[in-house]
């Protein structure tokens, strides 16, 4: 099997590794990107971007992840398709198996993101993108004086339905279980006035026709015929994602969430290895965040591999 030696191997192509690549890249740094899959990413499946800075909303998130992707490859990253099985961290080489060869870095980043949970509900996957979203905060602003629900109990679904009611007209609460009492985030959400909650309910198909989603069908445990709710959009927390580390074995420190952990510089627990993105679980799981760390760990990756102890500004002056 062919052997491949780079500077830098990175271990993901979403904002986070394209990030990290073109700022390793511009620093004169051989980069190689590993990419399992570029369209089924958190960003790639985002209809319409309206939040990240300097980008126009009318631009869909596959293809401001493509504009990253090529900008990297402009500043010399080798970009490959590859699905990585095992790395070995023990080493000064850090190296990442996958079938199309062997690749060994003299820095390894981590950014394969997040698994996002599979689709459960009638019609959750078909309207992906057309109505059905995962995050209140990239697109409750699309449902301005709209009607939506919101499907789940954790804290995560109560903190994205509070953003919610910020734009919606009548935010439907979903869940299988009343909220406890003591839980003042949930009774806060129940006593806001554009909140319709439904306990004891489950989701059980989601309609739309090709506009998007037009709305829900509902069951509640004391009632023996579905309720029909229009509405236009759906936001779904039913288990938040995981961190995809199954290719890292018990090399990486992780934390109880299953997140890697990391120091200031994106830097993890094991030397000449660094975590972006979702793969840090974060709370704030956002492509400008992503980018962010990539551009952090990329400017620390300059200063470990050249030994020196100030991080060196990436800027053009004229």
């Amino acid at each position: 099997m062919e052997t491949f030696e780079a500077d830098v191997v990175i271990i993901g192509g979403g904002p986070a590794g394209c990030g990290c690549a073109l700022y390793t890249s511009r620093a004169d740094l051989k980069t190689i990107i590993l990419d399992k899959n570029p369209s089924v990413g958190a960003l790639a499946i985002t209809h319409q971007i309206a939040n990240y800075p300097g980008v126009s909303s009318e631009m869909s998130g596959e293809d401001l992840l493509t504009i990253m992707r090529d900008q990297a490859i402009q500043y010399g990253t080798d970009y490959r398709r590859a699905q990585v099985f095992g790395v070995d961290v023990t080493g000064e080489w850090k190296t990442v198996y996958t079938p199309e060869g062997t690749f060994k870095g003299r820095a390894l980043v981590l950014a394969s993101g997040a698994m996002g949970r599979p689709a459960s509900f009638k019609g959750e996957a078909d309207f992906l993108g057309r109505g059905v979203s995962y995050c209140a905060t990239c697109d409750g602003a699309f449902y301005r004086d709209r009607e939506v629900a919101v499907v789940g109990t954790n804290k995560e679904a109560i903190e994205e339905a509070q953003v919610l009611t910020k734009f919606a007209s009548m935010v439907h609460w979903i869940t299988p279980s009343d909220p406890k009492e003591d839980d003042s985030h949930a009774q806060a959400l129940i006593q806001q006035s554009n909140v319709k909650h439904w306990s004891r309910t489950r989701l059980t198909q989601i309609q739309g026709n090709e506009g998007g989603v037009t709305g829900i069908l509902l069951k509640n445990r004391t009632q023996e015929a579905h309720q029909e709710v229009p509405l236009e959009g759906v936001f779904v927390y039913m288990s938040g994602s995981k961190p995809i580390t199954d290719f890292l074995g018990d090399q990486i420190a992780l934390k109880e969430d299953g997140g890697v952990i990391v120091d200031d510089f994106m830097s993890t627990t094991s030397e000449g290895v660094w975590a972006i993105g979702d793969i840090r679980n974060t709370p704030f799981k956002q492509a400008v965040v992503a980018a962010s760390d990539g551009c952090i760990a990329a400017m620390a990756i300059d200063r470990y591999l050249n030994s020196r102890k100030s991080i060196r500004v990436d800027w053009v002056h004229s």
